[in-house]
């Protein structure tokens, strides 16, 4: 099973970003190299909505930019799935473009936040081990 790299600090950003966004999805960028995250980019869900997202595009053109200026690459996306569990819905496989990037779930129906990572390829999902 392939593995990424996310410290526990980061995944705690994340979590927290999904929380604070409750009960709308929330969605952002991680930055990295090499399976390995190194930064964290917060996005605006145009969307507004508790069950989808659709990141800003001037706020992720800014990303990419920043993130070649960093020396880092794209290593995942990450959103919230606050009415459901950490688990790719078909919409998000349908709209999984990025084949290098790890698409991570952080689920907010249980009492305590459940985060999953899968690689989405050709309709084909893979679950991705997290590890700090």
């Amino acid at each position: 099973m392939k593995e990424i790299l996310i410290e526990e600090s980061l995944l705690n950003e994340m979590i927290e970003h999904a929380l604070q966004g409750s009960p709308e999805e929330v969605c952002g960028i991680v930055g990295g190299n090499d399976d390995r995250a190194e930064e964290i980019f917060r996005m605006t869900n145009v969307e507004h909505s508790p069950v989808s997202y659709f990141m800003d595009s001037m706020e992720q053109f800014q990303v990419m930019k920043d993130l070649r200026k960093k020396n880092l690459k794209m290593v995942a996306i990450y959103h919230s799935h606050p009415e459901a569990g950490a688990y790719p819905s078909s919409k998000d496989v349908s709209l999984a473009f990025y084949d290098d990037a790890a698409y991570i779930i952080i689920s907010l129906i249980h009492d305590k936040p459940v985060v999953r990572a899968f690689m989405i390829r050709e309709g084909r999902v893979d679950e991705v081990r997290i590890v700090g």
